[in-house]
């Protein structure tokens, strides 16, 4: 081959193979599914292989496709290290920043313009996403993530640990976890399945009600869908305590009563290297003094990664 097939037929191909869904792809490129099918279908005819297979539901790198994709990903990631360097000390004013949608939603947006106010020369770009997106190819450049440290190849700053309770309208008038019985029961869809995923099941094992748990009437798959339920006094949400807080200083839910159960932890990570963005390095420090409510830097000498 003289020259090398299209960029963009690349940077799809780069993006399906690291998400495992030309969907993600789509949404991490800005075009739709289709167009990212194009994309690879071009590169597997200018190269004369099949990259990937498409199976029901979801598709499965080759053995071509697993032997080019860390290629693509390094040189991708070379790439954006590379314009990075040449580029004027100090002038690099944005980053991208991913975390889950309820979290982004809930959480960071209502406080966004606290850090915009304290660091007006920086651009922080939100790129909410419940899949977990590898961090140094183009797509973010940090995250926070929730779960076990240590994360894989990041350096992991630990924020603050998730509980989950009841909370509900006040208009619904629950007293005791006896009127659970008599109204919704609302819950989100979570992608993980392990001991730390909250559940109706568990709430009611952990009150001493293991014997009669009513079944889960509503299932949504947004955190912020489920509050916005309960806050319409649609039924009785299974939620974060930190996600809720804003409505709960309102008046807007109530939580009547314990027990809570104890979730995983929230962590700012990000790669080694971005250690040395001066910018990446404010946001962590802001998100330290922002839950602590007084100032706190990040520990640089931090290095949990495997």
């Amino acid at each position: 081959m003289n020259k090398l097939p299209p960029l963009a037929s690349l940077r799809a191909f780069e993006a399906a193979a690291r998400h495992l869904s030309f969907k993600r792809a789509a949404e991490e490129l800005g075009v739709t599914p289709t167009a990212v099918s194009h994309q690879i279908r071009l590169l597997e005819d200018t190269i004369g292989m099949r990259l990937f297979e498409r199976l029901p539901r979801k598709v499965a790198l080759t053995e071509t496709g697993s032997q080019l994709y860390p290629v693509f990903r390094d040189a991708f990631s070379s790439m954006t290290r590379a314009l990075g360097s040449v580029t004027r000390e100090g002038s690099r004013k944005a980053f991208t920043l991913t975390s889950t949608t309820g979290f982004t939603a809930k959480w960071l947006v209502p406080r966004i313009a606290r850090f915009n106010a304290t660091h007006p020369q920086i651009t922080l770009r939100l790129y909410p996403s419940d899949a977990v997106t590898e961090l140094g190819t183009g797509a973010a450049d940090c995250a926070i993530r929730y779960g076990k440290a240590p994360f894989k190849g990041l350096v992991a700053e630990p924020l603050f640990t998730e509980r989950f309770a009841p909370v509900c309208s006040p208009l619904l008038e629950i007293r005791n976890p006896e009127d659970l019985f008599n109204h919704t029961l609302l819950h989100s869809e979570w992608r993980r399945n392990d001991e730390f995923t909250p559940s109706w099941k568990k709430w009611f094992g952990h009150a001493g009600l293991s014997g009669k748990v009513p079944e889960v009437q509503t299932i949504l798959t947004d955190d912020s869908h489920v509050i916005q339920a309960a806050v319409a006094a649609q039924g009785i949400a299974l939620a974060s305590t930190v996600l809720v807080r804003e409505e709960i200083e309102q008046g807007l839910l109530i939580q009547p009563f314990a027990p809570e159960l104890e979730g995983l932890t929230y962590h700012f990570v990000y790669p080694e290297t971005m250690s040395e963005d001066p910018n990446v390095m404010a946001f962590g420090n802001w998100l330290l003094e922002e839950l602590a409510g007084t100032p706190k830097k990040l520990r640089t000498d931090r290095k949990e990664t495997v």
